[in-house]
Formats: C-alpha cells, sequence, structure tokens
C-alpha cells in the first residue's frame, strides 16, 4: 500500500490543489534531467525540474498483479532541454523516469508515483512521443541464449573474445548525407569486411552516435559507406570516425578468418528441419560425424 507524506496527503484532501507532474530521467550514461509541466522551475527531491520544456503527461495504464504498466509523455525538441541529436544517438535508449506529484507552492511536498523505462520514441521534425514501460515488463522479455546455426555472440564482445583494436580502423569524414558517409583514411581495411559493421562518431556534434553500415566502396581512395537506417543528421566534413569491421556469424568466417572456432556461441551442426522431419533409412552412416557441414 503506498503512503502518502503527511503534508502532501492534507493538500490533496483540500478543497483546490496546486500540484504539478514531474518528470525525473537517468540516462544510462548518468546524466540526470529534470522536467515538468508547470510553467516554472521547481526544486523538489534533490532536483530542479525544469519548465518550459514542452513536457506533458499522455495516456496511462495500469493493472493489477504483475502485467506491465504502460504511459506516455509529449515534449518538444530542445536545444536546451533534449535534442533529436540525443535521441539518435541512442543516449536514452533504456533510460529509466521517476514520475513525481509536486505541490508547486511548497515543492517540499511531493511524492513519487512510479519508476518507468522509456521504450519506443516517435520523433518529428519538432517534438517526440516517448513510450513508458513499467518495470515488470522486463518479466515479458525472452532470457537465454538462441539456439541457432549463426553465432549468437557480439563481434569482439567478452564472449566472442576477439580484441576489437585489431579490427578497427579510423578516418575521417569528407562528405555526409542521411544515408551514407565517405571517409578518407582508412588505410588498407577492405570493404567487403565493413559490410555488417559499425561506424561511431568520434567528434563533432554526433560524438558518441553509432549506426550500422551495410555496405562499402573505395573510390579515389576514400570509402563510401552506405548505411542500414538513415540518420535523423549527418556528421559534418572533419569530424573523426572509427569502423569496427563486419562479422556475418557463420561458422565457417569464425574459423578461416577470425580463426577464432574455439569461441563459436552458435550450433552450426545443428540438424534443419529438412532432417528433423525425414525418416530412417539403411542407407545412411551414423559414424558420430556432423549430419552437415
Amino acid at each position: 500500500m503506498r503512503t502518502i507524506p503527511e503534508g502532501l496527503a492534507a493538500h490533496i484532501a483540500g478543497e483546490a490543489t496546486t500540484l504539478a507532474n514531474g518528470w525525473k530521467v537517468t540516462r544510462r550514461d548518468g546524466v540526470i534531467l529534470g522536467f515538468t509541466d508547470h510553467d516554472h522551475d521547481l526544486t523538489s527531491a534533490g532536483l530542479t525540474f525544469a519548465a518550459a520544456s514542452g513536457f506533458a503527461a499522455g495516456g496511462d495504464e495500469s493493472e493489477t498483479g504483475l502485467a506491465a504498466s504502460s504511459s506516455e509523455t509529449l515534449g518538444a525538441l530542445s536545444s536546451d532541454a533534449i535534442t533529436a541529436e540525443d535521441i539518435a544517438a541512442g543516449r536514452y535508449d533504456g533510460a529509466t523516469v521517476d514520475l513525481y506529484l509536486v505541490n508547486w507552492q511548497a515543492p517540499a511536498q511531493h511524492m513519487r508515483l512510479r519508476r518507468y523505462e522509456i521504450g519506443e520514441v516517435a520523433r518529428s521534425e519538432s517534438d517526440f512521443r516517448a513510450e513508458l514501460r513499467g518495470l515488470s515488463h522486463r518479466l515479458g522479455q525472452i532470457q537465454g541464449r538462441v539456439y541457432g546455426h549463426r553465432c549468437d555472440a557480439g563481434f569482439c564482445d567478452a564472449r566472442c573474445g576477439l580484441a576489437a583494436s585489431a579490427f578497427r580502423h579510423a578516418g575521417v569524414v569528407t562528405s555526409a548525407d542521411r544515408s551514407s558517409v565517405t571517409v578518407e583514411g582508412l588505410g588498407g581495411a577492405a570493404p567487403a569486411r565493413l559490410a555488417g559493421g559499425v561506424m561511431t562518431v568520434e567528434s563533432g556534434a554526433l560524438a558518441g552516435l553509432a549506426v550500422d553500415v551495410d555496405g562499402a566502396q573505395r573510390r579515389d581512395g576514400r570509402m563510401r559507406l552506405a548505411l542500414w537506417q538513415p540518420m535523423a543528421a549527418p556528421p559534418e566534413p572533419g569530424d573523426a570516425v572509427s569502423l569496427l569491421e563486419g562479422c556475418d556469424k557463420r561458422f565457417e568466417t569464425c574459423r578461416d578468418r577470425f580463426g577464432n572456432a574455439l569461441n563459436f556461441r552458435g550450433f552450426p551442426h545443428m540438424p534443419g528441419a529438412d532432417f528433423a522431419y525425414s525418416y530412417a533409412d539403411g542407407e545412411t552412416e551414423h559414424d558420430g560425424r556432423p549430419l552437415y557441414d
């Protein structure tokens, strides 16, 4: 049962109330931001909730038991608050949001109503709409490994075991649009090995932004990178970038290209559906060898 602080409870029980919403956003990189739908900044719960941020509450749904609650918040894109570049760079992915109820005439009277995680974010040119998911939504997420032919480890992560420094290349942007980037200074990087890789912007306004590379072509000593998805805004000429090579997660690639077969995290010899539905016959040899290479 929720306990409402005595002062706030008395205020709510009165004939008129002066209440406002406050959102405390904690990003995974440790940055903490506060926003309110009141028309003046509020200092409460050890944080200043900024007004004039365009934040407003949307629909709210909650259920009893372990069903995940959901809500929605609306806001304006502002250079002083949340920018389109920050959202595109994934800086709000998985951020936690604490929703507070605050008496704006006496900000010391406050209480936290709920805690959410940011889910899907939809953007337009001037505003955004963020889905807020209750923490119980984690109970509905699939846990464990995927039983499949291809490796389920991230390239150069702890399970893969390879050192990213051996497959990373540095360059400088010469031109870019939302769907492609031209880079110079990648040295002897092979275009075929960059397909399926990741480009990370290391400097400039988009520093920290990581995007997936669909393919690469070398032209006049420069590398033109085609991206899987368009960016909200392209990097500027002169911005430094790094390119991590790609991996198609096939056993043959892990064994022959990287010499890392012992760390392969897939099941390359798993029989396919055609074998699973086949019938026994007297012509197949069962000598312990893999049925599929």
